[in-house]
């Protein structure tokens, strides 16, 4: 993904940051560069910890887009280009010990449960809305999953009959009114119409410069339209909650990511409204919260449930 980073992070066994390490991806590079990166990367965050590769007990992944687990393949990351990626084989061949690869997301939720914001909760809904909206769930402790794959895609639950195609091939899903996309989109067309004047001076209607930080700066100089179109999108992300806590009956629903931590305020404030106007009474005992470690979530989870997943076998 242009200009996506790529964080490693070294932990001792009581989860003490030794070092980390980031890179930037570069695009749409092939996989042998791109698992060479991978591998590079981790090695670098090892030398800056002053670890040798032979005291690496287990490696944990957060990767996007469709996944074997079990055999720690990335199946398809359009983003990226790649294709049906052996990560798994590749860094067990090239550090000797067990690699665990697991939704980006999923780890993200899974690190706020252990160290975050839903410390202590039976069951944890997560929702990161950015480009896509990704979910996961940890329900005593363990990441829900599929047979094989990863779950909880809670930006392709239907909100709107029949609406908008989203990228998917699906119509009406979430991720068409409540994706970082989606509102950058909404408020580029309300700064072209006049209606966002403070938007229009920072960003013109240039969809690639309408990120987090620049809605939120619209919104805190007066611009009401753009308010009103993130809130609009909340509202969609707290119906599409309000049927998730109706399956799981999560005791915290965890919200993060970039859009979040731009207007903390305004999602909590949004979704935990539209969540609660759209459940039945006897599921009103949630709270919503906002994550707490940022990109420290998904490095975190990933190391803990690496552990856990070795000390099983």
């Amino acid at each position: 993904m242009g200009g996506t980073k790529m964080l490693a992070a070294v932990f001792d066994s009581s989860f003490r940051p030794l070092a980390r390490k980031r890179q930037k991806t570069q695009g749409y590079e092939g996989v042998r560069a791109g698992l060479d990166r991978i591998v590079k990367t981790i090695k670098n965050a090892l030398e800056k910890a002053e670890i040798r590769v032979d005291q690496v007990r287990g490696i944990g992944v957060g990767c996007p887009g469709p996944l074997d687990l079990d055999r720690g393949i990335m199946i398809d990351a359009p983003n990226l280009g790649w294709k049906d990626v052996p990560i798994k084989k590749t860094l067990e061949k090239e550090f000797g010990c067990q690699a665990i690869i697991a939704n980006d997301v999923d780890l993200g939720v899974f690190g706020e449960s252990r160290f975050g914001a839903a410390q202590s909760a039976r069951c944890v809904l997560g929702v990161f809305p950015g480009t896509g909206i990704g979910g996961g769930c940890v329900y005593e402790g363990r990441i829900i999953r599929g047979r094989t794959s990863s779950c909880l895609e809670i930006g392709h639950i239907q909100v709107i009959p029949d609406g908008p195609r989203c990228g998917c091939g699906l119509k009406g899903c979430l991720e068409v009114v409540a994706s970082r996309l989606a509102i950058s989109a909404a408020a580029a067309q309300a700064a072209f119409r006049g209606q966002a004047p403070h938007l229009r001076e920072m960003a013109g209607s240039d969809l690639s410069k309408i990120r987090s930080g620049v809605l939120a700066a619209s919104i805190q100089a007066g611009d009401v339209v753009v308010e009103e179109i993130v809130r609009n999108a909340a509202g969609y992300l707290g119906t599409a909650v309000a049927g998730a806590i109706h399956l799981l009956a999560p005791d915290v629903v965890v919200l993060g990511g970039g859009l979040v931590e731009a207007m903390p305020k305004l999602f909590l404030e949004s979704v935990d409204a539209a969540a609660r106007q759209h459940v039945m009474s006897s599921f009103t005992s949630f709270k919503v919260v906002t994550a707490k470690l940022g990109d420290d979530a998904t490095v975190m989870g990933a190391a803990a449930w690496a552990q856990d997943v070795i000390d099983e076998d």
